[in-house]
């Protein structure tokens, strides 16, 4: 069989999966779908005229970068979609929640995502997440929407915390969470009042490492909750409330790191996010949504085959994350028409093992 031959097989295989848990979708909008998503990984960029030269087509690459056109154009791929193709992937069990932003700039445009995603693999698999229509931070409002999505679908029960960094944070937001049952885990700024005095006053001549708390729980933005606080190396005082135990608090929120290594492996140093020239906010949710899945699949591939992950570093990081590992197993296979990929494809079928109590590294992405 010739390589055009298999990759023309692997595209029709993944679309007719596609077409099972997306049955109300077209058939050739789903196989146009499969072919961009194995040349995004192949081509590990998101400019059209790079993908368009690994689509499993005999046509002229014009007449390719038009397919990757109408699949950005179709205004029936929507986010609901990636929604019921990455769900099935979650293990059982309570599922850790992180929610950030990313940004960058096309020309003077600005590009704004807010995202909320699941902690897996020791990154963050995004599964909601809003085009922002402005620069810099969100409203409670904005971040309301995404938790209030997601939970139609993903019951409060199966949340076991939300981690959001420092400024993620206000009266509404957290009055929110509450009401709807979600822990917190937020990194709060040192002009929070705990209580009534100022966070900075409360937590003075820290060493680095040391790790203090308030003996008791504190009013933190109308909630009593845990705050407990840090010295990184560099000198930066990390101060975290929560509704989780002293013990638990920093541990949990350490996590939250993950979500920078999905958007360094969507990005720069992965599948080249930032080099999009659409600016147009449903286009461009359109393409995020297609990394997600294409991340949710390196991630399973390279938690299946965490035995090919370099081992750690002196100071415990490993030197390659298991999305950057298994990205380089699935392009590879993809592009080779190598048999490995009927095992990784089966992976994309099946949801993550059960979560378990392994100790979490920090990674380098």
């Amino acid at each position: 069989m010739t390589t055009s031959s298999t990759a023309l097989l692997h595209a029709d295989t993944l679309a007719a999966y596609l077409k099972d848990r997306l049955p109300r979708r077209r058939t050739d909008a789903l196989m146009r779908l499969a072919e961009v998503l194995l040349g995004i990984l192949q081509a590990e960029s998101t400019l059209h005229r790079k993908i368009a030269l690994h689509l499993p087509r005999i046509a002229s690459l014009e007449s390719k970068t038009r397919v990757l056109a109408r699949v950005f154009h179709d205004e029936q791929l929507k986010p609901q979609d990636v929604l019921d193709i990455l769900l099935p992937l979650l293990p059982v069990g309570r599922l850790t929640m992180v929610m950030d932003r990313t940004n960058w700039h096309y020309g003077q445009t600005p590009l704004n995502l807010l995202v909320l995603g699941v902690a897996l693999g020791g990154v963050v698999i995004p599964l909601v997440w809003t085009v922002l229509p402005h620069q810099g931070n969100s409203c409670s409002s904005a971040r309301i929407l995404p938790v209030a999505q997601l939970l139609k679908l993903l019951p409060a029960k199966r949340w076991a915390v939300l981690i959001a960094d420092r400024e993620f944070v206000g009266r509404e937001w957290c009055d929110y969470l509450r009401w709807r049952g979600i822990k917190r885990c937020f990194r709060i700024k040192e002009n929070t009042r705990i209580d009534d005095e100022l966070a900075r006053d409360q937590f003075e001549n820290l060493q680095p490492g040391e790790v203090r708390s308030v003996f008791e729980k504190a009013w933190v933005y109308g909630s009593l909750m845990q705050v407990v606080v840090t010295l990184s190396p560099v000198g930066e005082r990390v101060i975290v409330a929560s509704d989780l135990s002293v013990l638990d608090t920093l541990q949990t929120y350490q996590k939250h790191w993950g979500i920078e290594c999905s958007f360094s492996v969507m990005k720069s140093r992965g599948l080249g996010l930032e080099a999009t020239h659409m600016t147009a906010p449903d286009r461009l949710s359109r393409l995020f949504g297609l990394l997600c899945i294409a991340l949710a699949w390196m991630v399973r591939v390279g938690d299946a085959q965490q035995h090919l992950v370099p081992p750690p570093d002196n100071r415990g990081r490993l030197a390659k994350s298991k999305a950057r590992t298994g990205w380089m197993l699935l392009s590879q296979a993809v592009r080779w028409g190598l048999d490995a990929f009927w095992t990784y494809f089966e992976l994309l079928k099946t949801s993550f093992p059960a979560l378990d109590a392994r100790k979490s590294r920090s990674v380098s992405c």
